[in-house]
């Protein structure tokens, strides 16, 4: 299975780096892809337009495929009062740096889910993987971007979740463990999470499902690599592994919590965006997700609120509101160029 993954997709090695919104840069993907493994851009927080610049940005540096990544999630349901209320349980962040909330909070990007214009965009330039990540869209898309000829992935943390991509038609699973950093990829953000681990995952799916599984979760190494390919994973998806290479678009801020990250530590959160999502902690997962916060409003919206406190916050010079998405692993994440990696990890699972 492994080896008809690498032939669909026409790479060398099992290795494929996630895609991750404001890190994944045209350099990173590029570069991963030219090493032999598959790089990936996100452009779910992207309009179209700027999602075209982005796959034409990472063409002008390989020929090689790449995967593109958008946010398939329902749309959100605007509440006002619920919106006030998480407004005013901020004030005081806002107040610690002389600012005030925003009078209101908007959808500060959609979803491909009722994005016509950027399945236009997907269909026009045809990128060779395209990966779906909270859900599937409808089934006329999936029919649409297949006929033309593109490779589509879809995230699951669950059984059922994988039988429905399944039953949709897509090519592969990406089998994302509760250790992966940023958003998880749940379907239904109110259902119960069993929380899997990368292993757990994988072996509830081997065998239940015809599709190739892509491990995403943890992964930091060859040795990690190995273990997921041996549990039935046919590839990896890795991506705290590669915010530390110097081509990724990550803030100094994000690397330096990464070179001493041996202290921190990752939890997830809903507080922050809206969405259950790991990262590392600081003030946004300790003050604002404090016991007794009001219900946070629905993705994107509340992100809305993060991004404005910590602008906030950043104007004074302060990085404690700052969202540094990570999984379990992050501090394992080695600060060199990412073909070297791709090497590095390549010798280390062959070792």
């Amino acid at each position: 299975m492994s080896t008809d993954l690498l032939s669909k997709l026409d790479i060398r090695y099992p290795i494929i780096q996630a895609p991750m919104a404001n890190i994944s840069s045209a350099a990173l993907a590029a570069a991963v892809s030219e090493a032999g493994a598959l790089g990936s851009i996100a452009v779910g927080a992207m309009t179209p337009d700027a999602a075209r610049a982005a796959i034409r940005a990472v063409r002008e540096k390989t020929g090689r495929p790449f995967q593109v990544n958008v946010f398939t999630h329902v749309p959100a349901q605007a509440d006002a009062a619920r919106e006030a209320a998480w407004l005013d349980w901020l004030r005081p962040h806002f107040e610690r740096f002389g600012a005030r909330p925003p009078a209101g909070l908007t959808e500060i990007y959609g979803t491909f889910v009722t994005d016509d214009a950027m399945c236009e965009v997907m269909l026009a330039e045809r990128p060779a993987v395209l990966s779906f990540h909270f859900g599937l869209p409808p089934q006329e898309k999936i029919d649409a971007l297949k006929a033309a000829g593109i490779t589509l992935f879809a995230t699951a943390t669950s059984l059922d979740e994988a039988r429905r991509i399944e039953a949709a038609g897509i090519d592969a699973i990406v089998a994302q463990g509760i250790e992966a950093g940023g958003h998880r990829g749940v379907f239904d953000p109110q259902a119960p999470d069993a929380a899997l681990s990368t292993v757990e995952l994988l072996q509830q799916l081997h065998g239940k499902t015809s599709l190739p599984l892509i491990a995403a979760g943890g992964i930091m190494d060859g040795a990690q690599i190995r273990t997921a390919l041996h549990y039935g994973a046919s590839a990896v998806q890795m991506g705290s592994a590669f915010i530390a290479c110097p081509e990724s678009s990550a803030s100094p801020h994000h690397r330096s919590l990464i070179a001493g990250g041996a202290q921190l530590e990752t939890e997830l959160t809903p507080v922050i965006s809206g969405r259950a999502a790991r990262g590392i902690v600081n003030r946004q997962f300790r003050d604002v997700g404090a016991p007794g916060h009001p219900p946070v409003p629905d993705y994107p919206i509340a992100y809305d609120a993060a991004k404005q406190l910590h602008a906030a916050a950043s104007a004074k010079g302060n990085q404690e509101y700052s969202v540094n998405w990570g999984g379990t692993n992050f501090a394992q994440a080695r600060a060199m160029p990412a073909a070297e990696l791709v090497a590095a990890l390549v010798a280390e699972m062959q070792a």
